[in-house]
């Protein structure tokens, strides 16, 4: 390809991401749906892309994109909000993810006549609500603080869910042990030193950050922060992807425990001291490098989420979409009957939420990052038996992205959340 038309195309990619970006709370369509359909036509279309090219960087870019997006949701969580609702989000996470993974198991031994174990590989790639697409849409729509942390929960903790099924179904393919008792240590442990790890050097990265926060280039340094704690995550069995969420979520909230603990120290010499005519003015420069902090990796995770699904689009196969076709739509509908069940069954957590809310719960189940990444990696170490799932995958992204529209078009009839319906000052 001449060099000014991959500029170019580099170029108008970026402007078309941001337009498609913007653009979602008028029109309601994810961009996710605007980038693969533009990936489409630029490769299997109109052939100005050759897809030979990026087998071995799609991958990447969907693990970068999806480390960097669990990172900036986690700078977004306030950790009293996520207590409160941690129960909801976690079952409708748990529940929805089981059922969906052994609904789609049970269409694949049927469509593809596999046992049992391969089954439940694809059902543990399709499975699970995608926060690549989720919290961006949150961000975007108004959803009572309740029915948005809810999901928020749900798609952070699906990730992970995902990628723990993923691992061990596929290690249990390879000749592992699938006794109940080991995966039940796998899960826990991974759990335990993903959360211990990200907690540990997010308050370190705290009490840096001040320090660093005056020098050049100490965004990238936090980025490389980032990238070695998912390393090391994954050097020592736990999961890399919580590491790097409770590494946000812990930079997010340590240092206003923190001042809180020192403010209850405080409080006895009080009486002593006059409170400070600066407080107001250091609170607010306090908080400069998570602000700066959160802008630059929220635009690193735009950047290359924007080139992971235009490359999704580019290795589309028309051919597998269509042999494959009746297959999606049967796991489309096994998902969406996943879904509505696995809401119905925790309506005794969330009471106070009403019929439509409920209803736009079960239209928030889009297929994202961690779908497409999984789908690769497992056709490219398991071979020509999992062929058609990276254009599986692709069919059911498309599709949920497509039911989520129908979601943000619903959600529209909400009534607005009481903060929002406050005017402005």
């Amino acid at each position: 390809m001449d060099l000014n038309l991959f500029f170019a195309l580099l170029g108008g990619l970026l402007v078309l991401a941001f337009v498609a970006n913007r653009l979602v709370r008028f029109t309601h369509v994810p961009d996710v749906i605007i980038l693969m359909t533009t990936g489409v036509l630029i490769g299997p279309v109109l052939h100005w892309v050759n897809p030979d090219h990026f087998h071995g960087i799609t991958q990447g870019f969907g693990a970068l994109a999806l480390l960097l997006i669990l990172f900036e949701g986690g700078l977004d969580l306030k950790l009293r909000e996520i207590v409160s609702h941690f129960g909801g989000g976690f079952f409708l996470s748990v529940v929805c993810y089981a059922l969906s993974m052994l609904a789609v198991a049970a269409v694949s031994r049927r469509v593809q006549s596999f046992g049992w174990n391969h089954a439940l590989v694809v059902g543990a790639v399709l499975g699970c609500v995608s926060s690549s697409i989720v919290l961006p849409v949150l961000q975007q729509i108004k959803l009572r603080r309740e029915v948005r942390v809810t999901l928020l929960v749900e798609a952070t903790l699906g990730d992970a869910l995902a990628v723990l099924a993923v691992t061990t179904l596929m290690g249990i393919l390879a000749g592992g042990s699938a006794s109940a008792k080991d995966i039940a240590w796998n899960l826990g442990s991974s759990l335990v030193l993903a959360s211990g790890m990200g907690i540990l050097a997010g308050m370190a990265w705290s009490y840096l950050l001040p320090a660093l926060s005056d020098q050049r280039f100490w965004h990238v340094l936090t980025f490389g922060a980032v990238l070695l704690l998912y390393a090391g995550a994954h050097f020592i069995k736990g999961n890399s992807l919580v590491a790097v969420l409770v590494f946000g979520l812990t930079l997010a909230n340590f240092p206003a425990i923190r001042s809180s603990l020192a403010a209850v120290g405080a409080r006895g010499r009080s009486e002593w001291f006059g409170e400070s005519q600066g407080s107001a003015s250091s609170g607010t420069e306090a908080k400069r490098p998570h602000m700066e902090m959160h802008t630059f990796h929220a635009e690193l995770a735009f950047l290359i989420r924007t080139f992971f699904f235009v490359l999704l689009g580019v290795r589309l196969s028309f051919a597998g979409l269509r042999s494959g076709a009746t297959y999606a739509l049967a796991c489309i509908a096994v998902l969406l009957v996943a879904r509505w069940l696995s809401v119905q069954l925790g309506r005794f957590l969330w009471r106070g939420f009403t019929g439509l809310e409920r209803e736009v719960m079960v239209l928030f189940l889009p297929r994202g990052l961690i779908t497409a990444v999984l789908g690769i990696q497992v056709f490219e170490a398991r071979g020509g038996e999992y062929q058609f799932l990276p254009d599986l995958a692709f069919a059911v992204i498309l599709l949920t992205n497509l039911i989520l529209l129908m979601g943000t078009i619903r959600a529209r009839r909400l009534p607005l959340p009481v903060a929002a319906e406050q005017p402005a000052d």
